[in-house]
């Protein structure tokens, strides 16, 4: 025999209500997430392995992460999506924001040590930079950050164009002054020295370990403090601007 249940306050009520929505909607969810997974698999039997199904900020689509990269689905795996949304109130691309915290990398674990360190002025602003010592853009970069006040520049040198960057590399890592071989080849184009006799030259080894975790595909690569990263030699301007709307957060 079942007893009666004791009527619940109205706000009670209200609460058992929500708590019932979204109790019938997580299975839903799930179902939706096996659905999309299952169709795509049979349609695209090549697409690498999907990281991660969740909600899209869009009613209606999922996202689909593949490692830091981002795509968009229906809840059936009928469309797929390539492309940016944006919300046209702030005009803030989402998808942008989404993939710059997916490639986020903490400042404070980056083993500095492993770096060729120049600053200008009082160097209290920071960034590291992921360069090739073959790298054109690396090059035009390095003298735009001359145009860069109080900065610290860390840059980790992974030599991954191929022809000698791996020995341009280790030439310049193992130089008397690491520091004064990197700009010197970098900004005024003169060859680093050879090397003479043993030299630790692992610290590229870490450098180029650290590219592959981040994933770290292209030079240069730009990390501030927060974590967000920037692609490619952007103008000094650029840099200038991010560094001051840091300074200000």
């Amino acid at each position: 025999m079942k007893l009666p249940r004791p009527a619940l306050p109205a706000f009670a009520t209200g609460l058992g209500a929500l708590a019932l929505a979204l109790l019938a909607a997580a299975p839903a969810a799930r179902a939706d997430e096996n659905i999309i997974r299952k169709t795509l698999a049979e349609r695209f039997q090549n697409l690498p392995k999907i990281d991660e199904v969740r909600p899209a900020p869009v009613a209606g689509l999922w996202e689909l992460r593949i490692g830091t990269e981002v795509m968009y689905t229906d809840a059936k795996g009928a469309y797929l999506i390539q492309g940016s949304i944006i919300d046209t109130a702030t005009r803030k691309d989402l998808t942008q924001e989404r993939i710059d915290k997916l490639t986020a990398i903490d400042f404070a674990s980056l083993p500095l040590k492993d770096a060729i360190v120049w600053k200008n002025g009082n160097g209290k602003r920071r960034i590291a930079v992921f360069g090739d010592p073959n790298c054109g853009y690396c090059k035009r970069l390095e003298k735009d950050l001359i145009n860069v006040k109080d900065v610290t520049v860390y840059n980790f040198v992974i030599p991954i164009l191929g022809g000698d960057s791996a020995d341009k590399a280790r030439s310049i890592w193992c130089a008397k002054d690491s520091t004064a071989a990197w700009r010197g080849w970098m900004v005024d184009g003169v060859a680093p020295p050879r090397v003479m006799g043993q030299c630790d030259a692992s610290a590229i080894e870490r450098n180029a370990a650290l590219a592959r975790k981040h994933k770290v595909n292209g030079t240069p690569a730009i990390v501030f403090e927060d974590g967000t990263r920037a692609p490619g030699a952007i103008p000094a301007a650029e840099i200038e601007k991010r560094l001051a709307a840091l300074a200000r957060s």
